[in-house]
């Protein structure tokens, strides 16, 4: 069995890798680690899960990971996620950071979105940028690996198939994101209390998000294709978990609907947590969040506006499974060798 530590186990992302690895028929939980929640069992800090693993969250030190895991999960803030990677790496075989502090490369950039975030560029270069299905030959034995955040999961996985699939150069991208309240995770805030957020569709990021940033950053250094201009809008809504990234792309490239459905079939024929839909193929449109909840499936739909001379990209995912604790289990599969799909097999919850 691979032994498994989760740093930050008190939060929403942290409870979520609790309830996938306490499953994974190859991963065995040894280590939670926190601060605020130390001496607590999980199922006093998750109400869904009344397990009964034998272990309480004990403070962090470099000694006791070392010890007790062979891959360690940071479900941390990027600031604290900078620090313990730091101290972690070259002592535990893998450690998967779900946090913004090594998912920009470009150090100017990093500096820019997550100034608090201080980190060594040389360490933030041994990173492996975590989506499996674009990097997966790189994950395999990876000391260090960066889950990429929940928005920048979907836009990615949305526009791979155009830029690395068919080549393209998308000469402006504009982003729609919704997310659910998840996404902000368990800080109290004011604008995030019921009476303020029940209803709402609120422009929290109107002019800019990190996420954007960081999809800019990793499809600049990929190739064949290229983007010209990434821009984001994001808007919280009421409800709590799953998120859609709607990119209106705009290419000089030729390009049909024909075109457009046979490049994503066939860019995500062998990865299967991609689903490539039709908008029409189901009783409601899809991609819609409610259709991937609970599961780490992405739902992804490309459709040509010729009137519009852009190309609708659509994409929902699951913010907490795959847009974080999913993916991370998912990378740590690739790591070590395991089929992808190794306890991450949960179909969607619906309704939900």
């Amino acid at each position: 069995m691979i032994r498994v530590g989760i740093v930050g186990a008190s939060g929403l992302a942290g409870g979520e890798l609790i309830r996938l690895v306490s499953q994974h028929p190859e991963l065995e939980l040894t280590f939670l680690g926190g601060d605020s929640s130390a001496g607590r069992r999980p199922a006093e800090l998750h109400p869904g899960l009344r397990l009964d693993l034998g272990l309480t969250v004990e403070p962090v030190t470099a000694d006791r990971v070392a010890e007790k895991c062979d891959v360690v999960f940071l479900a941390t803030p990027a600031p604290v996620s900078a620090r313990l990677a730091a101290e972690l790496a070259d002592r535990v075989p893998c450690v998967t950071d779900l946090s913004g502090a090594f998912r920009i490369r470009t150090p100017e950039l990093h500096r820019r979105w997550y100034a608090k975030a201080e980190r060594a560029t040389e360490l933030a270069d041994r990173f492996v940028y975590g989506v499996p299905e674009l990097v997966g030959d790189q994950l395999v034995d990876a000391a260090l690996i960066s889950v990429p955040g929940c928005y920048a999961t979907a836009i990615t996985l949305g526009l791979a198939p155009l830029t690395l699939g068919l080549g393209l150069h998308l000469r402006t991208v504009v982003v729609d994101g919704k997310s659910g309240s998840s996404g902000g995770g368990l800080q109290l805030r004011v604008p995030d209390l019921h009476p303020l957020r029940n209803g709402a569709i609120a422009p929290y990021a109107p002019t800019g998000h990190r996420h954007a940033a960081e999809v800019g950053d990793f499809l600049r250094r990929s190739k064949p294709g290229s983007v010209g201009s990434l821009a984001m809008s994001a808007y919280g809504v009421s409800h709590v978990r799953g998120l859609l990234a709607s990119s209106y792309v705009y290419t000089d490239d030729p390009v049909d609907q024909r075109t457009l459905q046979r490049a994503y079939f066939r860019f995500y024929k062998e990865h299967p947590f991609v689903r490539v839909r039709r908008h029409d193929e189901t009783l409601i449109p899809v991609p819609d969040p409610q259709a991937v909840l609970g599961s780490n499936y992405c739902d992804v739909t490309a459709m040509h506006d010729p009137d519009g001379g852009r190309i609708v990209v659509l994409a929902a995912l699951d913010n907490l499974v795959k847009g974080a604790a999913g993916q991370a289990v998912q990378a740590v599969n690739k790591r070590f060798r395991l089929p992808e799909e190794t306890g991450l097999t949960m179909q969607p919850v619906m309704p939900a």
